[in-house]
């Protein structure tokens, strides 16, 4: 727990540095880039990060005013709602991708073999 604190502290740092917002707003604009039409209802999102729900939506609403996703309603139910990744948003986790990407190898990537990483993914597949 101490290294994985550690590495996302580094992590978060690194971006933070380069005037980028934090791992969270990656995970949630990376889910719905990933996504069919790049869009998914909140409790999906919620499913696929560790964001808990209260903070999920504090998170889709700050993306939402900086334009970064939108929300609409859901055809089936007219209750529900999509949160949308906009042009913008896919710019940014393309952007915050590159700092991201350097950050890991510099901080976990360059300390391990080859034959190290294969290790730890295979063991840490296990718990997936």
């Amino acid at each position: 727990m101490r290294a994985q604190q550690r590495l996302l502290g580094r992590i978060e740092a690194d971006l933070k540095s380069a005037g980028l917002p934090s791992l969270g707003w990656y995970d949630v604009l990376w889910e719905l880039v990933r996504s069919p039409q790049g869009r998914l209802r909140p409790f999906e999102i919620e499913e696929r990060t560790l964001l808990a729900q209260y903070n999920l939506s504090r998170l889709i609403d700050r993306l939402e005013k900086e334009g970064l996703v939108q929300r609409e309603t859901f055809d089936q139910d007219g209750r529900g709602r999509w949160v949308v990744v906009t042009e913008s948003g896919r710019a940014l986790q393309k952007r915050m991708w590159q700092v991201y990407a350097k950050a890991i190898e510099d901080n976990l990537g360059s300390k391990l073999s080859e034959a190290d990483a294969v290790a730890l993914a295979s063991l840490l597949a296990r718990f997936s």
